[in-house]
């Protein structure tokens, strides 16, 4: 159930990849561990985050839409994580005696992209409102509660059409009998994978650049004498806060889960035949897709640190007109 789980016949074009296994029957125990202990975690704390902004009125400015996006965005990946466990579970008891329907990898899969892509996004959404807020405080007209709810729309629809669109790609390119498994030993496989990891590549790096440019340019602002006084000084730590939080997540969940993820496609589809990173990236797999998966835990903290940043700027009617 990895994102890009691969199976290779050594008689196959990649015979580099024959004498470069690595044991990973651990995955089989980590991922049951680690998946409960995300589930459990997730689903308190998405429960707790939407809870709160959706009994609040008073938060439903921009920042808090963006928010409610990015807890209902996690908690489609919670609810899968039963699914997930259920897989693994089953594959430890009998590695080869077992194998999912298609439909079973299209659900666990579109609620996976969902997740990953949906949390990208709203993590993004919420850094571009802090820059307009921070930055371009004038043009308060492109933080209304509709520019909000149209820009999140939005974004639902392309990470909907990403979530079925890649899983459909998947398929196209799986193993007979095993839709959960790519297989890249056929040229046409090896073009559908590399379309997916384009796709990937593309709905992370992008809005990478975006925050990046976003904080960069939040930051230098912060760091004038203005923004210093003491009227100012709660207002700059919240947005600090939420500043440091949304990088930490990017740099713990997202950038080592899609370097990762580079290597190990390249390796097992034979564009980079390197047996060293095809056992590295093989063998850290697992560990990356935890860390990736871990951010539906993470991302409500975001809601906790800044709350009193969101009901202050709701409050003042900063971002919460509704035209």
């Amino acid at each position: 159930m990895e994102l890009w789980n691969t199976t290779v016949e050594p008689e196959k074009p990649f015979s580099f990849l024959s004498n470069c296994t690595v044991d990973t029957s651990y995955r089989f125990t980590f991922y049951q561990v680690s998946y409960s202990v995300i589930f459990l975690l997730g689903l308190a704390t998405n429960s707790l985050a939407l809870r709160r902004l959706c009994l609040s009125p008073c938060t439903m400015n921009s920042t808090g839409i963006y928010m409610v996006s990015l807890s209902a965005a996690d908690m489609f990946f919670v609810i899968s994580l039963p699914l997930r466990i259920y897989y693994y579970h089953q594959k430890a008891k009998a590695p080869s005696g077992w194998t999912p329907g298609v439909a079973y990898c299209h659900l666990t899969f579109i609620l996976k992209y969902i997740s990953l892509y949906g949390g990208i996004f709203f993590l993004v959404c919420i850094a571009v409102d802090r820059y307009l807020a921070v930055v371009h405080p004038l043009a308060s007209a492109l933080r209304r509660q509709r520019v909000a709810q149209l820009l999140s729309g939005g974004i639902w629809c392309l990470v909907l059409g990403l979530s079925v669109g890649l899983p459909l790609l998947r398929t196209a390119a799986a193993r007979p009998h095993q839709p959960c498994l790519l297989d890249p030993t056929y040229p046409h496989h090896r073009t559908i994978i590399l379309v997916a990891l384009g796709l990937v590549f593309g709905s992370f790096l992008l809005p990478t650049v975006v925050l990046l440019y976003s904080y960069c340019s939040v930051l230098s602002v912060l760091r004038q004498p203005r923004h210093r006084s003491r009227s100012k000084r709660r207002s700059r730590q919240h947005t600090l806060t939420i500043i440091y939080w949304v990088l930490g997540v990017f740099l713990l969940c997202f950038v080592p889960y899609h370097i990762n993820l580079l290597g190990y496609t390249l390796t097992h589809v034979g564009l980079l035949p390197h047996c060293g990173l095809a056992k590295v990236t093989r063998a850290v797999h697992p560990v990356m897709l935890s860390l990736a998966s871990s951010n539906c835990c993470l991302n409500p903290l975001i809601y906790y640190f800044s709350s009193s940043l969101v009901h202050r700027e709701a409050n003042t009617g900063g971002g919460s007109g509704s035209q």
